[in-house]
């Protein structure tokens, strides 16, 4: 190798052929994602072969170091020098996609999630995980090149999202991908230090000061419904056109969720076999979900009702039912019946009611009674609140269950997780409850 002209280092591509434009040997070596060149001179003669074709050659060095060839050959000198100069070109390319530092934010992460992500989480939490990445990372960082990205870029991406009034807990979501992400490139080595190390997510109580608005307690913030919204709820729900046919279909399923704090998922994934009308009571087996459709781990058009198991272990359970719950079941078998195997909440055809329009059917219902747009989950919330904070008796006296009782209705691991954040405290008792303790 002694007659190589020493030409390695850190050529371009285009350094790299005007090279071959002089000389019709090249030898690449691939090293930490640089390409090398090194040219040896040659004569020209020895290089036509006796049948009047011109012939070429490219030596590269593999990942064990081996070394190895690549011949080419065609009828002119420039017909040669244009194979080789496509071929170093595609070389280049491989080198620099291997090269995760030298990739472009949207293409490593988008295969970060496909190849770590996808294969270990829920698919309606990958589902979140890439529409949270599409919609509030690539538009900002997408286009940068992943080992150019610095602290500044991380901070000013979560400053531009709470600026435009973004909620905590999406911004959250966005830092908690951008952690997880650049920790893989610190682990793998393809970064030397993670820009996450200097950007720290925006302190809850200064992100929410910066728009303006209050940081209040978590219980605070849990949304139930009065009495008095459950009566006009209830109303709305139950009316009927001229011809006594009911406005919204499987309403009296609200009514259910209300009296027995089931999840949307747990609800719809209810079958007729599951409950129990002799002994009141529902044994939660699986649930229902909305995810894209998906071919592999690539998304395609269109979403699509998965039938799984539930949220957590301790969401398998058994719920008691109350007389309006009892009521409500068969008020739904009234309207739908397809069988013991089939959904309780059922759409025409006796399959899988599809979430999205059983929360649009739900805040038709909110919006005709002239209520406040809450989520579905603040049916369970407000179940949750009634027991702990106890319903008033005929007698005066007020009934109530432990956090611990209602955390197990709920399928919730711990009682501590119920109070904080399902059950809006009720202050008023405490009223003249120091009186007596004068000091």
């Amino acid at each position: 190798m002694k007659d190589l002209i020493n030409l390695t280092g850190n050529l371009s591509f285009d350094e790299a052929k005007a090279i071959i434009d002089d000389h019709m040997s090249v030898l690449c070596v691939a090293e930490k994602g640089v390409l090398n060149y090194a040219a040896k001179p040659i004569d020209k003669q020895k290089h036509l072969q006796t049948n009047g074709r011109w012939n070429g050659v490219v030596w590269y060095s593999d990942e064990q170091g081996e070394k190895k060839r690549k011949s080419f050959c065609g009828t002119t000198k420039q017909e040669v020098k244009e194979k080789i100069t496509e071929y170093l070109a595609d070389f280049d390319r491989q080198l620099t996609a291997s090269d995760e530092s030298r990739a472009r934010l949207e293409e490593s992460m988008g295969r970060w999630l496909r190849v770590f992500k996808f294969p270990s989480v829920e698919r309606g939490t990958y589902d979140r995980l890439e529409c949270t990445a599409k919609y509030q990372i690539y538009p900002i960082l997408g286009g940068k090149v992943v080992g150019d990205i610095t602290s500044a870029d991380i901070k000013a991406l979560l400053n531009h999202w709470m600026n435009e009034g973004y909620a905590y807990t999406t911004v959250k979501k966005v830092y908690n991908i951008l952690t997880d992400y650049f920790r893989y490139l610190t682990q793998q080595e393809y970064i030397p230090k993670n820009p996450m190390a200097a950007a720290p997510m925006i302190k809850k109580s200064n992100f929410m000061a910066s728009q303006g608005k209050e940081d209040l307690p978590t219980f605070e913030t849990v949304t139930i419904f009065t009495p008095e919204e459950i009566t006009k709820f209830k109303a709305e729900a139950v009316r009927t056109w001229g011809n006594g046919t009911p406005i919204y279909q499987q309403a009296a399923a609200y009514t259910l969720m209300l009296n027995t704090g089931l999840r949307t998922g747990e609800a719809l994934g209810l079958l007729n076999s599951d409950i129990d009308l002799e002994n009141r009571v529902i044994h939660l087996q699986r649930g229902v979900k909305e995810i894209s459709r998906r071919e592999g781990s690539k998304s395609t058009s269109g979403r699509e009702v998965k039938v799984g198991k539930l949220k957590t272990a301790s969401s398998k359970r058994d719920v008691p039912l109350n007389q309006t719950a009892v009521d409500a079941i068969l008020d739904l078998r009234a309207e739908r019946y397809f069988g013991e195997d089939s959904p309780l909440i059922s759409d025409e055809h006796g399959g899988y009611t599809r979430p999205v329009k059983f929360r649009k059917r739900y805040y038709r219902i909110l919006e005709a009674a002239g209520l406040e747009q809450r989520g579905l989950h603040t049916l369970r919330h407000t179940f949750a609140t009634n027991l702990v904070n106890g319903v008033k008796q005929p007698d005066g006296t007020i009934r109530s269950l432990s956090p611990r009782q209602v955390a197990d209705l709920l399928g919730h691991s711990t009682s501590e997780i119920t109070e904080l954040y399902y059950v809006k405290k009720d202050t008023s008792r405490l009223a003249g409850i120091t009186a007596g303790f004068d000091p």
